[in-house]
């Protein structure tokens, strides 16, 4: 049998570009560290956009998760939270009907461009890192079969 490293695809918002380019090579490098196949880097104008490239590459059978990167920053309306919250809602309605995993590393909202840029690191490893546990919890899941004792999926 010949292992196989997870295939995972990245959606990276374009708008705030000078953040979430550091964002995706961050993604890219833990991807790589943790073992996962980065297949696509899908990019789309704005983090509203990336439900619609998330459901693309969630319907290919050769994509098990998707990490999503973008950076909503404050402005001087409420548009920033109409948007995370939205964008939000719908990466989380996608991950249950396709069951599969989507990282979410989304700075924001209310996030200043300074606090986003003191987050890069940290949003793009933990969006990638969600990805790996859940396909790797998700596989030994699938072979588990309860036979009366706590079975942990860790």
């Amino acid at each position: 049998m010949v292992y196989r490293m997870p295939r995972i695809a990245i959606v990276v918002s374009e708008f705030n570009y000078d953040i979430t380019y550091l964002m995706l090579q961050k993604a890219l490098n833990h991807a790589k560290f943790l073992g996962l196949e980065v297949a696509y880097v899908y990019k789309v104008p704005g983090t509203y956009e990336v439900s619609f490239a998330v459901k693309q590459l969630l319907d290919r059978e050769d994509v098990e998760g998707v990490v999503v990167i973008g950076a909503v920053i404050k402005g001087e309306t409420k548009h920033d939270e109409v948007i995370a919250s939205q964008t939000a809602r719908k990466l989380l309605d996608l991950m249950i009907q396709y069951n599969k995993p989507i990282g979410f590393g989304i700075i924001g909202p209310s996030a200043t461009r300074s606090q986003a840029l003191e987050r890069v690191e940290d949003y793009a490893r933990r969006a990638v890192e969600a990805v790996a546990k859940l396909l790797n919890r998700s596989s030994i899941f699938s072979k588990m079969e309860y036979s009366g004792e706590t079975i942990f999926i860790e």
